[in-house]
């Protein structure tokens, strides 16, 4: 007898003989460890949905209003003024189902083609055509600005607004509006857009499955990881500094953390139209969660976005999560060509399991950085 089979018939033998409170006691463990282990995301996904906001005044009616109303397809012919690569005809496919706007330093080429040779190089989605498209800003290279060009006219898939760093004071805020003016003004019949970094792995499939299951144009749609409760930037040296002159609450409004989240074109104007009564120097992400609730939006919770959090590589885990973040382009070509040899499918056990060892070794890898952190 091999001594795994020896293993096994001695595990049998004494789970057999196992009394009725060890059993209690085993499954006590067993439940305990599944409640540690996923009971933060059923919290999350099904009691800590964030309640409808209800306005007694009439300026949330009037930013719907003008949202819907908004035209900017006459500042087609200026795009120049605002977006040095304007790719105008990005969007010519009038059936065009999910935008993906991948925010990208102008210099990082590398990561660019990374995303271009992995999660980024699908066109279609259970039959319906998607998009990727990278957004860059300004730069005072010259060289760097010439190889932008150069990448743009042989991919297609560029666009550069005038928008500063994301480091600067509005830097990251300017980014984000200048990117949804963009969509209205090039896309305005696409009605889903994913906007992401290129830092982070994007489960396409699983998200656009997802988005597929809605019968008819969503509405008022805001998804991704929900930030809640966050306490508003108090320090007068930080450059988001948030005085109570112009913010009084105790929290922020709700908002989906930037590394991943969606928006309906519908929600894209409403936005858009709302951005202009904020002007508090707050994050890009933060800047979309006060832009949302001033147009009477309230952003939806999905654990399956990673939010800042890069999880342990598991390929049955990577195919239910909708996103993965922190990822460099050596690690995350590494990623993909193990994804692409393992196949699409993952049985409910392997899934499963793989959820299980993606989340503990996230949890481990977590608590030995913020220990060697701690020492340092």
């Amino acid at each position: 007898m091999s001594n795994e089979a020896f293993a096994a018939a001695v595990m049998q033998c004494c789970l057999f003989k196992l009394r009725t409170h060890q059993w209690c006691f085993l499954l006590f463990n067993v439940l305990l460890f599944h409640a540690l282990l996923f009971g933060a995301d059923f919290v999350e996904e099904y009691l800590l949905q964030p309640a409808p906001v209800v306005y007694t005044d009439g300026k949330v009616a009037d930013v719907r209003e003008k949202a819907r109303k908004l035209d900017l397809s006459t500042s087609r012919e200026n795009a120049s003024q605002a977006y040095p690569i304007s790719n105008p005809d990005a969007c010519r496919n009038s059936d065009l189902f999910l935008l993906t706007l991948v925010f990208s330093s102008p210099a990082n080429v590398t990561q660019r083609y990374a995303v271009r040779r992995t999660w980024g190089n699908r066109t279609q989605i259970e039959g319906r055509p998607v998009k990727i498209l990278f957004v860059t800003v300004s730069t005072e290279s010259s060289m760097t600005q010439q190889n932008l060009v150069r990448e743009s006219e042989l991919h297609g898939d560029l666009i550069q607004s005038r928008a500063v760093e994301e480091s600067s004071l509005h830097g990251a805020k300017e980014r984000t509006l200048l990117a949804l003016r963009w969509v209205i003004t090039f896309c305005p019949l696409v009605p889903l857009v994913l906007l992401t970094k290129e830092s982070v792995f994007i489960n396409l499939p699983a998200i656009g499955s997802y988005l597929l299951g809605f019968h008819k144009h969503p509405e008022d749609l805001y998804l991704g990881r929900v930030i809640q409760k966050e306490s508003p930037d108090r320090d007068p040296d930080s450059p988001h500094y948030l005085p109570r002159t112009l913010y009084r609450d105790k929290h922020l409004p709700e908002y989906c953390e930037g590394t991943a989240y969606v928006l309906s074109q519908d929600v894209v104007r409403k936005v858009y139209i709302a951005s202009s009564t904020v002007l508090a120097p707050i994050p890009g992400d933060a800047f979309v969660g006060f832009c949302a609730r001033k147009a009477g939006v309230t952003p939806a919770h999905s654990s399956r976005f990673s939010g800042e959090r890069h999880f342990h590589y598991n390929a049955c885990c990577y195919r239910h999560l909708y996103s993965s973040a922190g990822f460099g382009s050596q690690e995350l070509e590494r990623v993909w060509e193990d994804l692409e040899q393992k196949g699409e499918r993952c049985s409910l056990l392997k899934m499963y399991y793989g959820l299980v060892v993606c989340k503990v070794r996230t949890y481990l890898d977590e608590v030995l950085f913020h220990n060697s952190k701690g020492q340092t």
